[in-house]
């Protein structure tokens, strides 16, 4: 079970250099499989309409969330608490803490680019980690 990071979906949804790979992992894990948090959700709106590239986003909702089975996950309240103690203990960013809590309450792998999460107790895992993992 994996939560996926925003710059995964930037990563695609932009048309970056490893977008290939994200692709792939998108294509073959199964969605029940792949999760996204309410921070990432609202982290690629956010970069999506400071480009104006708001049809980009409405078909990301529709192919991902709504019609693509990928699971939105958020923390409750209670959960928020957790987050500065999380960020001052790795060393995270709001956002990047956020994901950690995520992934930590619901018991998930962290899918990203970003190394920040290298110094945590999780760690995290490229797509194509992932996808060598379901390949072995």
């Amino acid at each position: 079970m994996y939560l996926l990071d925003t710059n995964i979906f930037l990563e695609f949804l932009l048309d970056q250099n490893k977008a290939d790979d994200v692709e792939k992992l998108l294509r073959t894990v199964p969605k029940e499989r792949l999760y996204i948090s309410e921070i990432s959700l609202y982290s690629v709106g956010i970069i999506l309409f400071r480009r104006k590239l708001f049809d980009v986003f409405v078909r990301f909702v529709e192919d991902i969330i709504i019609t693509g089975g990928i699971k939105l996950l958020r923390i409750s309240a209670e959960d928020t608490k957790k987050l500065a103690e999380v960020s001052q203990r790795f060393n995270l960013d709001f956002d990047d803490a956020y994901q950690y809590t995520v992934a930590e309450r619901y018991g998930l792998t962290i899918v990203s680019f970003d190394n920040d999460f290298d110094c945590t107790e999780k760690g995290c895992k490229t797509p194509k980690d992932v996808l060598e993992k379901l390949f072995r």
